[in-house]
């Protein structure tokens, strides 16, 4: 059983939004300017920011491809995280930085949406956060599977942003929003 949090303080949580990450995913311009854009309306709201980073065998810290798209650069004294499994929660410092500034409600936007978003999400979830995903601002790559099948990008995104907007959880509020329409005082809702 999770500990529900109690409390109305919003983090945006920014995952994985690397080079390699999303160089070959699904409308990357776009998702990129979405995620720019919540963090833009974030830091506007003085929101604390927390950028996380991954890093395996195939995507090396400190590597060109493993470094943040340019057209996102933390600000001085944002957070950054850096996990080595897809949810930004597992044997990271992300917990330790959400209760350090008190956060309650997660604004969660970045990349990859079947694997580390949505790991996340869950995550956040299970460990009683209230969640809002950015609809708009998460993506990844389509996926083609060995028997021949392919599942197409914008598929996994409609599908997580379904999940987010009507799973339910005790004591929890989750919900989608734009990066245009996200509400960071109302808990996966909107403005």
């Amino acid at each position: 059983m999770s500990t529900v949090r109690t409390g109305n303080q919003a983090a945006l949580v920014v995952v994985d939004v690397q080079v390699s990450v999303v160089a070959e995913a699904w409308e990357t311009t776009r998702v990129v300017n979405n995620v720019a854009r919540v963090v833009e309306r974030a830091r506007e709201q003085l929101v604390p920011v927390i950028w996380v980073q991954h890093d395996d065998k195939e995507l090396v810290r400190d590597s060109p491809s493993w470094q943040l798209v340019p057209e996102l650069v933390p600000a001085q004294g944002e957070a950054r995280v850096y996990k080595h499994y897809e949810s930004s929660f597992e044997e990271t410092g992300l917990e330790a930085e959400l209760a350090r500034i008190g956060a309650t409600h997660i604004v969660l936007a970045g990349a990859a949406t079947n694997w580390c978003i949505r790991a996340t999400a869950y995550g956040a979830l299970d460990r009683g956060y209230d969640l809002t995903l950015v609809k708009d601002a998460h993506t990844t790559k389509s996926l083609e599977l060995e028997n021949g099948p392919k599942i197409e990008a914008s598929s996994v995104v409609a599908d997580l942003n379904v999940a987010m907007k009507w799973i339910s959880y005790p004591g929890r509020k989750n919900g989608t929003a734009t990066a245009e329409e996200v509400d960071f005082a109302t808990p996966g809702g909107v403005r």
